[in-house]
């Protein structure tokens, strides 16, 4: 006879089994979504030099709201609100 208010022992067990791969491959994304973000602060860095360097301003106003856009195109709302930490991380305040 089967009861239809608890869990079962495999059940428990597959579900611990499901969570622990996902975070582990979440932990793995993160990992990799850090590594991209440095990169992209170190390119960011290298444009904002060579922008100075050759008489311009540090920060490009109509670059960074394609980026915004771009942001808020993939992932809604959000999405401009990321875009705008990874701007800060890249560029500091302005």
């Amino acid at each position: 006879m089967s009861t239809t208010t608890g869990s079962s022992t495999a059940e428990v067990s597959d579900a611990a089994e499901v969570i622990r791969t996902a975070r582990e491959r979440i932990d793995a994304l993160d990992a990799r979504i850090l590594d991209l973000v440095r990169e992209r602060m170190d390119v960011s860095a290298s444009v904002q030099r060579a922008r100075i360097g050759s008489g311009g301003r540090r920060v490009h106003l109509s670059r960074e709201m394609e980026i915004l856009d771009r942001y808020r195109e993939g992932l809604g709302r959000p999405g401009t609100t990321l875009a705008m930490t990874l701007l800060e991380l890249c560029r500091g305040r302005i």
